[in-house]
């Protein structure tokens, strides 16, 4: 869609804006396109305390019951209730590796059908198109659906099986694309745009209620050149909208140590840069290893990724190896084999300074050097893992100083350092990056240790500066494709609701002017009764 023309109707006041085009922000718009979930007669729920609910009012559809009601007394695996409320209705008891048949039933009813505009960088699906191709998602194949079509389903009509019940990023990516389209929801979608501003506006003296503005650059393609080529350019738009949807998920900007030499051109801070060099050929078995820095999942993509060219590796991270907060000791391991291998390597090859000194590394503390990995059959040779380590400084000629939590400092030669601890949202849009929004108010917005405070029952902003702002997805602490879901069914329950309250005031106030039309008419009839009585008289 085509923004350009967007202020031929100056004043126009959209009922909805969702900032971010991942699938938070697709299931949202499919909620808010008159796709309802109403609880199907013949169907009931494992769980009896909420089959019960359910069964209270079986002619409502979901987004008209109390979320809050139906929420108590459920536990999962999210802090958010209404994202365990949505996952158990959508994927009953899938915790437990079962497969109940989802008790809801889903109509397409347009007359509930909101307006709403979805406003992303790049094609729907997010952050997902610039993800590694081949790796496996961490959850599993049907986690990962939305709503309405299944992806195994899909996959199916590609031709292909979903590998141990879990798909690669790029057919993920490709599933939500399609997804917009199968539903039709492509008329709602504006890529290409980057927001820049969205503030509040308050209500014009004409009677205008205060809204929200919503300010950017569409990047348009321009007139073909000779060659074939065209000149993209960027044109701005201006919105106004009710409602605000914060969707852009946390893949933005990569965090940072914040240490000496880490601008040096030999640090990176994303995986992409590792598979660019990679592809330049420039490392291979005969390199200097490679310094992964981090202990998620991304950084063990890269342990796997300098695995598969035989480059040694030297692995460095904070926590311990047996940390129960390490995601790695949260994974079932015949699930997730390569990331249990990952884990073992950190586990069985780590660093430790009474053994044999090694070629890539030495030790300038104690006289103590770093030892060398492991020759078991099933180790990795060339991997060694530096746990409760930090990462000191990098220094020009590209050796990196680390220091244990008891204060021993090693010096190793890498040839690349590879800092992967986590990436923050892009909310330069939002005042101050949105850390008003936060839990804590004076640190950056992040996923896990500072998301945005919403309400837990409607995902509206606490902080916001006036109603109507929601946020979702992984800005609230939603990684998971399959709990970011309760986000919007929160928020499209929210909006519905304050819809029908406008509805009702509206008509409470036409049912109030025909009385006292009435009343008037009446008054009218019974004065000019009176005076025919007098003229009678």
């Amino acid at each position: 869609m085509d923004l350009h023309d967007k202020e031929m109707l100056p004043g126009e006041i959209l009922p909805v804006v969702i900032i971010g085009n991942g699938p938070s922000g697709i299931c949202l718009s499919y909620l808010l396109s008159g796709y309802t979930p109403y609880l199907s007669p013949e169907a009931s729920h494992p769980n009896p305390l909420l089959n019960s609910k359910l069964g209270e009012q079986p002619h409502l559809s979901l987004l008209e019951q109390d979320l809050e009601y139906l929420c108590e007394g459920l536990e999962g695996r999210s802090s958010n209730p209404v994202a365990v409320l949505f996952d158990s209705l959508l994927l009953p008891d899938s915790d437990f590796g079962l497969d109940h048949t989802s008790p809801l039933e889903w109509r397409y009813e347009p007359e509930r059908a909101i307006p709403h505009l979805v406003l992303g960088k790049g094609p729907p699906g997010g952050a997902w198109h610039a993800m590694e191709g081949s790796m496996l998602t961490l959850s599993l194949a049907n986690w990962m659906e939305l709503p309405g079509l299944k992806l195994k389903d899909w996959m199916r009509e590609k031709r292909r099986n979903v590998r141990n019940d879990r798909a690669t990023p790029a057919e993920i990516a490709s599933y939500y694309q399609h997804y917009v389209s199968q539903m039709s929801l492509e008329q709602s979608f504006a890529c290409g745009t980057t927001v820049t501003s969205v503030t509040r506006q308050p209500g014009g003296q004409e009677g205008s209620p205060p809204c929200w503005r919503v300010t950017g650059l569409q990047r348009r393609e321009g007139e073909e050149l000779a060659d074939g080529s065209s000149v993209s350019e960027e044109v701005p738009f201006s919105l106004l909208a009710h409602n605000v949807v914060l969707a852009t998920g946390t893949h933005d900007i990569p965090a940072r140590l914040g240490v000496e030499g880490e601008s040096l051109p030999f640090v990176c801070h994303s995986f992409w840069e590792l598979e660019a060099a990679i592809s330049r050929g420039e490392l291979d078995q005969s390199s200097d290893p490679v310094l992964v820095v981090g202990a998620g999942l991304t950084a063990a993509d890269a342990v796997l990724a300098a695995h598969h060219l035989n480059t040694p590796v030297y692995h460095a991270f904070r926590r311990s190896v047996t940390d129960p907060g390490l995601i790695f000791n949260q994974l079932p391991k015949l699930l997730y084999p390569e990331y249990h291998k990952v884990h073992q390597m950190m586990t069985q090859q780590q660093q430790r300074p009474s053994a044999p000194p090694q070629d890539h590394a030495q030790n300038r503390n104690d006289n103590s050097t770093p030892s060398s990995p492991s020759t078991s059959p099933s180790s990795y040779t060339g991997y060694l893992s530096f746990p409760r380590h930090r990462v000191v400084a990098f220094r020009p000629d590209k050796k990196c100083i680390l220091e244990s939590d008891s204060g021993q400092r090693t010096v190793v030669q890498v040839s690349k350092a590879l800092v992967l601890i986590g990436a923050h949202p892009n909310l330069s849009f939002l005042e101050d990056n949105g850390r008003p929004l936060g839990i804590y108010t004076n640190e950056t917005i992040t996923c896990r240790r500072n998301p945005i405070e919403v309400d837990p029952f409607t995902n509206s902003v606490v902080a916001a500066d006036g109603p109507g702002m929601y946020a979702m997805g992984p800005l609230v602490g939603e990684n998971f494709v399959r709990f970011l879901k309760g986000g919007a069914l929160a928020i499209a329950s929210n909006i519905a609701k304050k819809q029908r309250e406008e509805s009702g005031r509206e008509e409470g106030d036409l049912t109030i002017d025909r009385l006292m039309d009435r009343w008037v008419d009446k008054q009218v009839t019974t004065q000019a009764r009176a005076e025919v009585c007098v003229l009678d008289s």
